[in-house]
């Protein structure tokens, strides 16, 4: 009895300090991440490109990431307050915002790589469909679809005691349950990461075919193709490299949630309890580090965004 109850004591003080020393590090970081890359796209040069303006979206949602569901995450997990457990309506949002700001800044990712695989296309007709008009619209409807298709959890999320002197606040036990879990495996850790990849590989591609045809055009003194400006390269690479990193800390989540489903399905003691939630709690933070790193990839491979950066300090 004494050595479970060690290992249950274990498991509590390793998701503890990660979140109570491990969060407030991450949230800095990110806070200070997204701002400086909000000033740097919306610098006037940038303004009117619309990868740029997808990246502020981008920027944003990882902001409501960070000061909703990663800030709820260290007050409970990390200090061991969670106002969900006396608040209904609490509870509600807390999910409500879970799965939206999991869903928003991947989406607003997608998009922009969407608008680089026409930006990098060799047939003029493609590129002029990147356009600022386009992509405000574009962002304004993937958020109202995102806001409209979650309302769900202000209705199916409880206030619950699973076990006897254990209140937690989850989604309502039995086929929603297995139907959240089986969602954001499927949706939001399989489809949204495909996306990402077949978008950043077609890009890649795309710029691989002006590349030869750029070099005739020179030779041949003949104008069929327009080049890649260096600007659209650089927006370009930024991508690549957010979506490789949402990708890669993204990946413990659907193990978690799988070995999760697997244990709704029997009886479980208290410390199969503690172990899932500290997978779950360590994936989760793990997942949260792409929304806080953006700035800091993109300052140490891009000497152009280091002359940004630069110019609007000493500005």
């Amino acid at each position: 009895m004494s050595s479970e109850v060690e290992y249950i004591s274990l498991l509590i003080s390793v998701q503890t300090n990660l979140y109570k020393y491990g969060g407030p590090i991450l949230m800095i970081l990110g806070t200070v991440s997204c701002v400086l890359s909000l000033i740097v796209f919306t610098k006037k040069n940038l303004r009117k490109n619309p990868c740029a303006i997808y990246l502020v979206a981008y920027n944003i949602g990882n902001l409501l990431q960070i000061y909703t569901t990663m800030l709820l995450a260290i007050l409970s997990s990390g200090y061991n307050i969670d106002p969900t457990l006396y608040s209904l309506s609490f509870c509600h949002f807390h999910y409500y915002i879970l799965l939206l700001s999991t869903a928003l800044s991947p989406s607003y990712l997608i998009l922009a790589s969407i608008d680089r695989i026409l930006i990098s296309s060799s047939n003029a007709l493609t590129r002029q469909q990147s356009t600022l008009r386009r992509t405000y619209i574009c962002i304004i409807s993937v958020t109202f679809f995102w806001l409209l298709a979650h309302i769900h959890a202000f209705l199916l999320t409880h206030i619950m005691e699973p076990l006897p002197n254990l209140i937690i606040c989850s989604f309502q036990p039995g086929f929603y349950l297995t139907f959240i879990n089986y969602y954001m495996i499927s949706i939001q850790y399989i489809l949204i990461p495909l996306l990402m990849i077949i978008s950043g590989v077609w890009t890649v591609r795309n710029l691989r075919k002006i590349r030869p045809v750029n070099f005739a055009i020179v030779n041949t003194a003949t104008v069929t193709v327009r080049p890649t400006h260096s600007k659209d390269s650089q927006l370009i690479q930024f991508l690549i490299i957010d979506i490789s990193i949402y990708i890669i800390f993204s990946a413990m989540m659907p193990p978690a949630l799988i070995y999760l489903q697997i244990l709704q399905t029997r009886s479980y003691s208290f410390a199969e309890y503690q172990l899932v939630v500290l997978l779950m709690n360590v994936a989760m933070f793990s997942s949260y580090i792409p929304f806080c790193v953006g700035f800091y990839t993109n300052f140490l491979v891009s000497k152009k965004f280091r002359f940004e950066v630069k110019s609007i300090i000493k500005y």
